[in-house]
């Protein structure tokens, strides 16, 4: 009989990160064999600060892999081999002028792959493997049920630890403060257009300089899109599509769009 692996898939938020040093006391069981955190380039710094931190407090190896930087590749154009055109290949949902939510795909390109490639890569699948030989334990917590989905690959299974357990994302918090350990922070590319106005403000706050980098980044987005060979209309990284420097964040009843985060591989 093959070894079953169990990997964590480490979001490094609250949730993911509790769940990985609930695993390091042995309060879930068994010990994972590993975590892998998926590294868009584009976190807060206080994302690297915490992951450094958190690696030095787990028993069990944290595998950092990427895809490269999900800010540059939005800034890249490309050109059409046979048709010559200009184009530019979008990964995040921005908020578009009278369009809606464009596709998102950084979370499948960003998170979901790198991770997959990983975890195939310590488990030592085979190729056509059917059975499941690696339990991938994601940081959903008992109040993001909705995100819960199963594997779509025959020799993977999710598990939700916290889920299991009944564990809130205030549980989290409440369980690493009587751990005497700190509060991680949020885990969301810092110009996420999922985050809500809470997060907006506390990194407006908390974290000015990584805020200002957001600002200029949808500067520079909506640069790219002025060209004709882009324009489907004005982009924003705001719900309101206003300009992230204009905006009045008021955190009142916001509909909560980052849980819709397929997956549940950001933010936990």
């Amino acid at each position: 009989m093959e070894k079953m692996h169990n990997i964590i898939s480490l979001g490094a938020g609250v949730q993911s990160s509790a769940m990985a040093l609930m695993a390091a006391k042995g309060e879930i069981t068994p010990m994972p064999d590993a975590a892998i955190f998926a590294d868009t380039q584009s976190e807060p710094g206080s994302v690297y600060k915490w992951l450094d931190w958190l690696e030095k407090e787990l028993p069990f190896p944290v595998h950092r892999v990427t895809a490269g930087s999900l800010e540059e590749r939005e800034f890249r154009i490309m050109t059409h081999q046979k048709t010559g055109k200009k184009y530019r290949k979008t990964e995040i949902p921005a908020h578009v002028e009278g369009h809606g939510i464009l596709p998102r795909k950084c979370t499948t390109d960003f998170k979901i792959l790198p991770l997959m490639k990983m975890q195939r890569k310590l488990a030592e699948v085979k190729r056509g493997e059917k059975n499941v030989v690696v339990k991938i334990w994601i940081g959903i917590s008992l109040d993001e049920v909705s995100r819960m989905k199963p594997s779509r690959d025959p020799w993977a299974e999710h598990v939700w630890p916290l889920i299991d357990r009944r564990i809130t994302r205030e549980g989290c918090k409440i369980w690493m403060k009587k751990n005497g350990y700190p509060e991680p922070p949020r885990s969301a590319c810092y110009f996420c257009p999922f985050h809500s106005n809470a997060e907006w403000i506390r990194l407006q706050k908390d974290e000015p300089e990584e805020f200002e980098k957001a600002v200029q980044f949808e500067k520079k987005i909506q640069e790219l899109q002025e060209d004709k060979a882009f324009q489907v209309g004005q982009v924003y990284l705001h719900p309101s599509r206003q300009p992230l420097d204009e905006v009045v964040f008021e955190d009142k009843n916001q509909l909560n769009l980052f849980n819709n985060e397929c997956e549940g591989m950001c933010g936990i």
